[in-house]
């Protein structure tokens, strides 16, 4: 049977990529100077790797040739961008293309993102020249791309690409170049490996990054993939921002039974779509942050790339909005993942042309609705050849929070867009001919007087897009209202129509297209008649398994805080006309909400919520990093609850706006009184609030609101929600969207009804299901408890297991752990031990223990503080206790798991184990740390001699990798050979060759063969690096026998002094020098009669062991 290799995982890539009609280079065929099995990097894999069918270097002169790179330094193949600029620009001279090339190359910050955007605006907008053409002055673009006809574009695939940056070397797994710039970087692991998993891939990235920043100056996304998963994320993507590709067409999602890697592949790296990524896909959006204090501004950039979703339903969007202005496509769209006749829904795709109707793109809340809004009109803008777009809102801090987000996406939208003031600015910015984003709230197309708008503008080139677009101002319907004086008093009757009348008085022509969050109802006839049927869907559950949005659970705390009857039974019958965002309430309307707004804000049940918030909050706080909001029902009951909770908590109050921990979040007038009027806050200040309760570190851990940020506020940190305002429908399910946004390893967010909204929730779930939606918007907390309870006892089973191996006597099996929970300190930290031993004598026993408490973690913490989750806090505190110690024998050490490099779950502490000292590898399997070497033979007996065989074989392992990887810095030759005996022996453990006695054996043989290099060096006489390259020339049999050691010493001393002598600072990325120095190794090889059949090989070898210890030879 054939093994799954890193090496087979990155045949399969490239044979993929060859089907889609990239090319195959095998790098070291183009590198500067010949390679010939040199030992590098990460793979493990020299420069012998068999090719593709075998790429060989006759028939790759070309690529040796022209292709051949003049340095490791360098990471463009400048002659393929040169053929390519020639040839896409034919009518530019030959001079004005040089200088655009050198232009990227001299891309050159200390900030690699800034370096990254300086380079991505050049590709995708073309490199401004000038030149003269019949003794004028003339300025003209150079592309780099052609994007209008992909396969005008070379398009390659390389591996065994190696860069050298600062002396050091990498090299990673696979290099998608499009004409010669290195677009893509593909790191790839192996599925069969437990210990080469996705998250290893992504920590790989982040140490290329660091690195080899020249390689990620041209970079547009990596993908990371251990041949199954496979994820997709730019420059600033943590880990939990690396998506997946889940279509290979974009017409159906792939099978799950399709590994994702081919999927990502054909979906997204086909030289089409990768082109549209590039070009429309990817934005750098700004967000500023002033200090308070110092009134400095920083800017941070985050570098986002579309997920799949919105890749096709973006295409999807253009595709309807030309044909609804009548334009007719040039280029063929993609089709989207999702199409709406498979939820049983009218498609936009059968409208007519010309109709004005672009459709409805319903994107659940929280998968990126705002930034999928961006691409489109990025993209539109091209499409249309520049026509004017208008993003109309329906509340101010809708609009603000829309506004920042375009705002802060000014390169792809390709123009600054426009916030309008009032009417008569809307009137002037729609005069224009053409061009222009601008932002404006619906009600500014309320007519002054009469009941026709004035019309703006008859122009066909103006797309109206609406967020949120099936609420229910998009009405055609006359109504009548009363009309009443300036003192308010009702004066007469007259007739209003819906907004939609208006805008279409205002703008004839116009082509509207909606955004929405959550579905439109089946009785809303004004949506579809507006803007007409769906364009594309991507719901609830597809977001969550996507993992684009997190689940949303659903506790009631009604018993806590008594609501009278006559309260209960008031918001039973509150009327839709109650709905906080109506325009106009009647006068019954308003009596029942002033009559409830005083039961809701009675004195005593104030305190009785303010007391279970700080309550139920600290307990969620205690395993769970992440903030919190607070709905209340109107501006006094804000302000009263945050009075009692500063009286509980009074060092959370702060009168600063850049400190305190809870905040209340809105606007009042000066009628309000003095308590509402302190906490109103300007448009600046609410955004300085806002960028405080989004940084995670920001001591900001709740806000109080009463309207604003229930729509459209993105933090994605916050995981609970107390609601205590009435609430239903679309408003409901966009306030409860807050707690769904992914955050590191959130594992959900948490919605506490104080008020009784369940029935309101169920007709929300209702109408979201009768609208083709699927997936529940919210699950019951019990669910989750559920889920606990299973995991507790998958991890609870496992100390019942019999072990595989270990030092138990035969026939017996298991670990009573329930003794811990009365033993005393002493005693707890033996039963640890003793639980370490027991998981890792079991089958796969570290592996499966620590994902599985994982899971139970994190069910934990979704669960917390439901009575069940606190009875089992110690079981769990147990499980973890254990897991914390098993994770300090993994490769990093740190006692954090893969899982857990980015995590919000707080391990709950065992107040008996609190120490200040930091847990290490000694203490984890108990024993005293040696005071001289960890080596010495006592301390190897003493480990051999332990009673819990398994955790001193961890012990061992740990050790002896540390040790090698410190080595492997100054010895590369004997490092490698000492790290296959490790594997070897572990391998043989593994596949129950070697018992764990048997193994440790054979590992304390390999402890005494460290030793013992370490003593030849003294023994030979030679320091540290005259060793090094003693053991380089040594390494094969033939020199070993014709020169004898004396010889070989003479030389390796000989060779360290020319070696150093010719070294300058810089020398690792000085191609002169290197080249010289490669000529004094073979010439001072040749003098000492090395074997002449092996010289070319200790050239390489001893050059790369030059590398490694660079920095020290040039120090001395």
């Amino acid at each position: 049977m054939t093994r799954i290799t890193e090496h087979s995982i990155e045949d399969f890539t490239i044979q993929l990529l060859e089907q889609l009609g990239y090319e195959y280079i095998y790098a070291p065929n183009i590198a500067p100077f010949p390679s010939s099995g040199g030992v590098d990097a990460e793979s493990g894999r020299g420069g012998s790797f068999p090719s593709l069918g075998g790429v060989d270097s006759d028939e790759g002169g070309r690529r040796g040739g022209n292709d051949a790179r003049s340095s490791y330094e360098e990471v463009l193949l400048t002659h393929r961008m040169a053929e390519a600029v020639r040839r896409i620009n034919p009518t530019v001279p030959t001079a004005a293309q040089d200088e655009a090339i050198k232009e990227i190359q001299r891309i050159h910050s200390p900030e690699l993102l800034t370096n990254n955007e300086s380079f991505h605006r050049l590709l995708t907008e073309g490199i401004k020249v000038s030149y003269q053409k019949h003794g004028l002055q003339r300025g003209d673009l150079v592309w780099l791309i052609d994007f209008n006809t992909p396969e005008n574009n070379d398009f390659v695939v390389a591996n065994q690409f190696i860069v050298v940056e600062d002396g050091v070397t990498k090299r990673p797994d696979v290099i998608l170049f499009v004409n010669g710039l290195p677009l893509v970087v593909l790191e790839l692991k192996n599925a069969a490996d437990e210990n080469a998993t996705i998250k290893s891939a992504f920590r790989q990235i982040e140490t290329y990054k660091a690195v080899i920043p020249s390689l990620f100056t041209y970079n547009a996304f990596s993908i990371i993939s251990d041949g199954l998963e496979a994820r997709a994320g730019t420059l600033s993507s943590g880990m939990s921002r690396f998506m997946a590709w889940r279509s290979a067409d974009g017409k159906e999602e792939a099978s799950h039974l399709v590994n994702q890697i081919e999927t990502l592949i054909n979906g997204m790296l086909n030289k089409e779509t990768l082109l549209d990524l590039i070009r429309h896909f990817i934005v750098f959006e700004k967000s500023k942050k002033e200090d308070t204090k110092t009134g400095v501004t920083t800017i941070s950039t985050v570098k986002k790339l579309a997920a799949y979703h919105q890749y096709y339903a973006v295409n999807r969007a253009v595709k309807s909005a030309l044909r609804a202005t009548g334009y007719v496509s040039a280029h063929s769209m993609p089709f989207a993942a999702e199409d709406p006749s498979g939820y049983g829904l009218p498609s936009a795709t059968n409208q007519p042309t010309g109709d004005r109707k672009g459709g409805v793109v319903w994107h659940t809340q929280g998968s990126g609705k705002s930034l999928s809004m961006v691409f489109f009109t990025g993209k539109i803008v091209l499409a249309l050849d520049n026509p004017t777009v208008v993003v109309i809102t329906d509340r101010n801090d809708l609009d603000d929070q829309l506004f920042d987000t375009f705002a802060s996406s000014t390169q792809l939208l390709r123009q600054e867009p426009k916030q309008i003031e009032n009417r008569n600015d809307l009137k002037e910015k729609l005069k224009v001919a053409s061009g222009g984003v601008i932002f404006t709230t619906i009600q500014k197309f309320s007519p002054e007087e009469g009941n026709v708008y004035e019309t703006l503008s008859e122009r066909e080139n103006i797309v109206v897009i609406a967020d949120e677009a099936h609420r229910t101002q998009y009405g055609f319907k006359a109504k009548t209202v009363d009309e009443k004086d300036e003192q308010g008093n009702v004066i007469g009757k007259k007739t209003v129509y819906g907004f939609a009348k208006y805008m279409r008085d205002a703008l004839p022509n116009a082509t509207y297209i909606g955004f929405t969050g959550t579905p439109i109802e089946s009785t809303d006839v004004n949506t579809p008649a507006v803007f007409g049927n769906y364009i594309d869907v991507y719901d609830i559950a597809q977001a969550v398994e996507d993992g684009a949005t997190v689940r949303i659970y659903y506790e009631s705390r009604l018993a806590k805080v008594n609501l009278s009857e006559e309260g209960k039974k008031l918001v039973e019958d509150l009327d839709d006309e109650l709905d906080a965002e109506e325009l106009t309430e009647t006068q019954k309307a308003k009596a029942k909400w002033t009559q409830l707004e005083a039961l809701i804000g009675s004195e005593k049940r104030i305190k009785n919520v303010a007391n279970d918030i700080i309550q139920h909050f600290g307990q969620r706080q205690e395993v769970f990093e992440g903030k919190g909001m607070i709905v209340a029902m109107s501006r006094r009951i804000a302000a009263d609850l945050y009075e009692e909770i500063i009286k509980l908590k009074p060092e959370w109050h702060s009168d600063e706006l850049d400190k305190g921990v809870i905040k209340v979040v809105m606007t009042s007038a000066s009628s309000d009184g003095p308590k509402i009027a302190k906490h109103h806050t300007t448009k600046q200040q609410r955004r300085t609030l806002a960028d405080r309760m989004k940084d995670p570190d920001d001591e900001l851990k709740l806000v109080i609101v009463r309207d604003m940020w229930l729509t459209g506020f993105d933090a994605p940190s916050m995981h609970t929600l107390y609601i205590d305002k009435p609430m239903k429908g679309h408003n409901l399910m966009q306030a409860i969207a807050r707690v769904n946004r992914v955050y590191k390893d959130k594992p959900g967010g948490l919605v506490v009804d104080y008020l009784g909204i369940a029935s309101d929730l169920k007709k929300a779930l209702s109408f979201y299901s009768d609208a083709g939606g699927k997936g529940d918007p919210t699950i019951a907390q019990a669910q989750a408890v559920e889920l606990m309870l299973e995991k507790l006892e998958v991890v609870s089973q496992m100390f019942n297991e019999f072990p595989t191996s270990g030092g138990l006597p035969e026939g017996r099996g298991g670990f009573p752990y329930e003794d811990y929970f009365q033993a005393g300190t002493g005693q707890k930290l033996s039963m640890i031990l003793g639980a370490e031993e027991h998981i890792l004598g079991l089958e796969d026993g570290k592996k499966r223990y620590i994902n599985e408490v994982t899971a139970l973690s994190k069910a934990f913490a979704i669960a917390v503080p439901h009575e069940q989750a606190m009875d089992v806090k110690d079981e769990v505190s147990f499980f973890q206790a254990v897991k914390a110690r098993l994770a300090k024998f993994d490769g990093t050490g740190s006692g954090r798991t893969d899982d857990e490099i980015e995590t919000t779950i707080r391990q709950v502490i065992d107040q008996a184990l609190v120490s200040e000292q930091v847990i290490d590898v000694f203490d984890a399997a108990g024993i005293k740390k040696p005071d001289i070497s960890i080596l010495s033979e006592e301390f190897l007996m003493e480990l051999k001699g332990m009673e819990h065989k398994n955790v001193a074989l961890e012990v061992l392992k740990k050790l002896l990798n540390d040790e090698i990887k410190a080595r492997s810095k100054k010895n590369l030759v004997k490092s490698k050979s000492l790290k296959e005996m490790l594997e070897n022996s572990i391998q043989k453990y593994h596949n129950k060759i070697l018992t764990a006695a048997e193994v440790m054996d054979e590992l304390i043989k390999l402890s005494k063969e460290i030793v013992n290099m370490d003593s030849e060096a003294i023994k030979l006489g030679l320091t540290d690096f005259e060793y090094a390259f003693y053991t380089a020339v040594a390494n094969n049999d033939s020199a070993r026998q014709l020169m004898q050691q004396d010889k070989l010493r003479e030389l390796a001393v000989i060779l360290t002094e020319r070696v150093k002598q010719n070294a300058s600072i810089d020398w690792t990325i000085k191609e002169s020098v290197r080249a010289k120095l490669k000529v004094i190794i073979k010439r001072t090889l040749r003098q000492y009669g090395y074997p002449p059949d092996m010289q070319k090989l200790a050239t390489e070898t001893v050059l790369k062991q030059a590398e490694m210890i660079a920095k020290e030879l040039t120090d001395d």
